[in-house]
């Protein structure tokens, strides 16, 4: 095995994920002196991939595929697409890399996997009959891919990791904990909110889906415009129509044309949409590992309003960063969101505590250093294949 030039493959559905959430990883990896793979769907992202120095690989996945003849066959394309590498190690990212990567790797004979598990979605909170057949299936699937002899799962809260841990029989140490994504703490710098913004903002930044909380946040507006609250709120995203749990169209345009909300659609420079908010929220029951949206809220000062479930409460010290509210609650949202923004000074207290959790907690810095650890400590087990 060359561990002059160790092999690292990841595994994505996606190239622009990794490019947004977990590019630092992958250049600190590269620095670190690994030759970096990636397999991913085509798309028109992954010229950026070459211009990095990263190795492109196709793998024709798709989020939403369901034909268990395709998705066979995308197992084998990636069997055979790991005994061409022979990686050193195996890095898959998100529900599908995760479980077809998991077993590929075992078909394939790779040494060392790491799975990547960024919250456990829709899958693990939807209550209908066919929400609970996919977590039937998912959580058996999980069994197989996650039964290697050098394996490390990463997780994003400690709801997840117990869940997934039970479900696949995970021994301690193959559990690994991280903050999210992290923040960069120079990009999403603390800024006091400025003085005289009025009235102020509340903002829900995110994929617009409604598990997401979105129906939620334009109900809880339309009451506090009933009880004459002095607020702006702002949608901040866009649909997607390929997602079937997206909000629609016209129910944005709607919402906007009855002066409930604005919408200001997807926005590529978030640090300068903090620096206009008053308050962030998130009423997502989405199964969120750790939502990015609140550690950058944390990190920029501003406080946030968030559900009460896994992931969004791991980002937050009730009381003292931010406000938990009951999921699918527009009432309870209501009532959180006009304690705050009609208390300017808890606003900011709230937001220099958010930015002291950040520096503690949420550093970026702390999640690419953490990735090292994992690979060099996997790089260093004894052969056991």
């Amino acid at each position: 095995m060359g561990f002059d030039m160790p092999k690292l493959v990841f595994v994505v559905n996606d190239v622009g994920y990794l490019l947004a959430h977990r590019l630092l990883v992958v250049l600190a990896a590269q620095k670190a002196g690994f030759e970096v793979h990636v397999v991913a769907p085509e798309g028109d992202k992954k010229e950026t991939l070459r211009e990095y120095g990263f190795i492109y690989h196709p793998w024709p996945v798709t989020r939403s595929g369901k034909n268990p003849f395709v998705e066979i066959a995308l197992i084998w394309k990636l069997t055979r697409i790991f005994r061409h590498l022979k990686p050193d190690i195996l890095h898959s990212m998100t529900i599908k890399p995760v479980l077809y990567g998991g077993i590929a790797a075992r078909l394939a004979g790779c040494p060392r996997v790491i799975a990547t598990i960024p919250g456990l979605g829709i899958v693990f909170s939807g209550e209908n009959f066919k929400a609970i057949f996919l977590r039937f299936l998912v959580a058996r699937l999980y069994r197989v891919a996650l039964k290697h002899p050098r394996l490390r799962v990463v997780f994003e809260n400690d709801d997840d990791a117990k869940i997934i841990s039970h479900l696949a029989a995970l021994a301690p140490e193959e559990v690994c904990l991280t903050s999210g994504v992290g923040v960069d703490l120079m990009e999403f710098a603390f800024e006091p909110l400025q003085p005289g913004t009025e009235p102020p903002i509340a903002v829900l930044a995110s994929r617009l889906l409604k598990p997401k909380g979105v129906p939620e946040f334009v109900a809880a507006a339309q009451k506090l415009r009933e009880r004459g609250i002095k607020a702006r709120f702002v949608l901040v995203g866009s649909p997607d129509g390929k997602n079937p749990e997206s909000v629609s169209e016209d129910f944005i345009a709607a919402s906007v044309r009855d002066g409930i909300v604005e919408h200001w659609g997807h926005r590529s420079d978030m640090p300068g949409v903090l620096r206009q908010s008053s308050l962030v929220v998130l009423p997502s029951y989405y199964r969120e590992g750790r939502p990015r949206i609140l550690l950058e809220a944390a990190a920029a000062g501003r406080a946030v309003v968030t559900a009460d479930t896994p992931g969004c409460r791991d980002a937050v010290i009730p009381g003292v960063t931010g406000l938990l509210v009951p999921p699918r609650d527009a009432g309870a949202l209501a009532d959180a969101m006009e304690q705050l923004l009609g208390d300017r000074e808890r606003l900011q207290a709230m937001g220099k505590a958010g930015r002291e959790l950040a520096e503690r907690d949420f550093d970026v810095r702390g999640v690419v250093g953490r990735h090292l650890e994992i690979y060099r400590e996997l790089l260093a087990e004894k052969e056991i294949m």
